[in-house]
């Protein structure tokens, strides 16, 4: 038996070979259009892949039982922008910490918590963006001018990065990234406050 957010499918597992081939025409359901699948259970117990189209494995011959649960894309993106402030706060400690791990000389340690932090940035800022295209009518011009000024001071920081210059890096996280994340977490907030007056 399939069901999908409660309600039970007419399709049947013995049509389909594989766990992917389910999953794929449910999704293909018109009424999946702007949802996003949060948990699949199958046979009762929860399953998600270990690695790629691990789905695709497994064949339908043992599977009694597929569930599928989802919700609007809409209220995940909300849910999502929810955490955005958290990470903005999350990304200033980083930068404080690699600006203490330089200035004790502790250049390994910093460059391996800057390269996390380089990785959270890049992240966070794709979500941003991501949210506020797909729900918010795209980037406003302060918007654009914030992420471009926050993009100069990166490639900056790459360049003293590569260049050596430890008291020029940690003058930089501390100065003017951490104040950038500042103006970030605020702005995920206002972001967040508008995509829940868009939902409801």
């Amino acid at each position: 038996m399939i069901t999908v957010d409660g309600r039970k499918s007419e399709q049947k597992i013995s049509n389909f070979d594989n766990l992917e081939q389910v999953l794929t025409s449910v999704m293909e359901d018109e009424q999946m259009a702007g949802r996003v699948v949060t948990d699949v259970f199958v046979n009762n117990e929860s399953f998600s892949e270990i690695y790629p189209h691990q789905a695709g494995d497994m064949s339908c011959e043992n599977i009694t039982s597929v569930d599928v649960r989802s919700e609007p894309a809409s209220h995940m993106a909300v849910e999502m922008s929810a955490e955005m402030g958290k990470v903005a706060r999350m990304m200033a400690s980083g930068a404080r910490n690699v600006a203490s791990l330089i200035r004790e000389a502790r250049e390994t340690d910093a460059l391996e918590l800057l390269q996390d932090l380089l990785d959270v940035t890049r992240d966070f800022m794709g979500m941003l963006g991501h949210l506020r295209d797909r729900y918010l009518g795209g980037a406003d011009e302060e918007f654009v001018t914030r992420t471009e000024a926050f993009s100069n001071l990166i490639s900056e920081m790459c360049e003293v990065l590569e260049n050596e210059d430890w008291v020029l890096l940690s003058d930089l996280l501390e100065y003017e990234f951490m104040p950038m994340c500042d103006e970030w977490r605020v702005c995920g907030e206002n972001i967040h406050r508008q995509l829940q007056a868009c939902v409801q």
